[in-house]
């Protein structure tokens, strides 16, 4: 994955790395929603746990879109 950075142009790792960080912030955001719903609590942060799944799970989307991007624009090598 580092060796090739020198390889890769920078737009494909501006989409890695939006991709890392979206999926990330995505798996930590349903992590927290469904933490919060298993102890029984419909509100977390001042917004619904079912929103809050739903954004994490949207972050995660746009993750996948980032990396699947980043994958098919790469040229042959």
């Amino acid at each position: 994955m580092w060796h090739n950075l020198a390889k890769e142009t920078p737009m494909e790792i501006v989409l890695l790395w939006i991709g890392r960080l979206a999926g990330l912030g995505g798996l930590a955001l349903c992590a927290w929603a469904i933490y919060n719903r298993l102890n029984g609590s419909y509100f977390a942060g001042g917004f619904q746990v079912g929103t809050l799944l739903q954004a994490g799970t949207t972050a995660m989307l746009v993750a996948c879109f980032c990396l699947l991007l980043a994958l098919t624009n790469r040229r042959q090598r």
